[in-house]
């Protein structure tokens, strides 16, 4: 079994076309019929069901995907690796991250690490948490970048920083004037808070209550762009990662506002699955995550 036909599978499984499985490969549509097949002849099981207009894996695919993932992607690293961290870092990284991570933290990131690896390219997708870890889990991406990292086997959470969590309100609400109040203060006040899905809006459920304080909720959304638009046309407060509100309170359309006595703080983590080999590229952005050079030492498994 040739490595080219694993990764002719890979690619099929990912785009769902013979077709464009072939472009990618550079070979015939015909060749990749016969490369399938020849697997399915050799483990004696159907990988993929082709009575659909865009074809699918079967249960038995799914799982020898994972492992044709892993084989395509250790081989791409050893490559790497035994080429050394050359003076220009290239390939491709493939991030999954939640909105808030993506849109403000990550950038100023992306953007210092392309001037020094400008041939690396980043492939950046925006999921919800729960979706991010079996994204890591499949081998969709090469890391993610979550809030609230939460144990999970076979994923290696590693934090890299964390937010500091503030109140946001209207210029018009009754808040507004105050830089910073007592947590008791917002009892009773309309409450804009992410989907039920999130690790933020709990943490801040059980930090408000152990304060004494009980929110009105008024509204769920499942993006923290919506909860800010939500606040801007005074439908309640929220509590938000301040580096996601800079540019709004910065122009007066939200307020800010600290609780005394209390801060609300979320660790971001990188999340990557464990025993992966990473390629030089992918370690040289989590070190700049982490604040470190991207110099890196020899490579190691996540």
């Amino acid at each position: 079994m040739h490595l080219e036909t694993l990764k002719v599978f890979c690619d099929l499984a990912e785009t769902k076309s013979f077709s464009k499985a072939a472009r990618i490969n550079g070979i015939t549509q015909s060749a990749v019929s016969q490369q399938i097949r020849a697997l399915e002849t050799k483990y004696q099981v159907a990988l993929v069901e082709r009575n659909r207009k865009a074809c699918g894996l079967t249960p038995e695919g799914c799982a020898f995907l994972d492992a044709a993932r892993r084989i395509v992607e250790t081989y791409r690293a050893i490559g790497e690796q035994l080429r050394g961290s050359s003076e220009r870092i290239g390939g491709k990284i493939r991030i999954a991250a939640e909105a808030s991570i993506g849109l403000h933290e990550l950038p100023p990131v992306l953007k210092k690490f392309r001037a020094t690896h400008s041939e690396v390219e980043i492939a950046v997708i925006y999921l919800r948490a729960p979706e991010i870890y079996d994204a890591v889990l499949k081998g969709e991406v090469d890391l993610a970048l979550v809030a609230y990292p939460r144990i999970r086997q076979g994923l290696k959470m590693d934090v890299f920083d964390e937010d500091e969590l503030v109140v946001i309100c209207h210029p018009d609400h009754r808040l507004a004037e105050n830089g910073s109040i007592e947590p008791t203060a917002l009892n009773g006040e309309p409450h804009i808070a992410y989907g039920p899905d999130s690790h933020t809006i709990r943490f801040i459920d059980r930090q408000l209550r152990a304060n004494g304080v009980e929110l009105t909720p008024a509204a769920q959304f499942d993006n923290i762009e919506t909860v800010k638009r939500a606040v801007e046309i005074n439908s309640g407060i929220s509590l938000v990662p301040r580096n996601t509100v800079r540019a709004e309170v910065a122009a007066g359309r939200l307020v800010e506002i600290l609780l005394k006595g209390v801060r609300f703080v979320r660790p971001l983590a990188v999340v990557c699955k464990s025993g992966r080999l990473h390629s030089i590229a992918s370690q040289a952005l989590m070190a700049m995550l982490r604040g470190e050079t991207s110099d890196l030492p020899p490579r190691t498994a996540c």
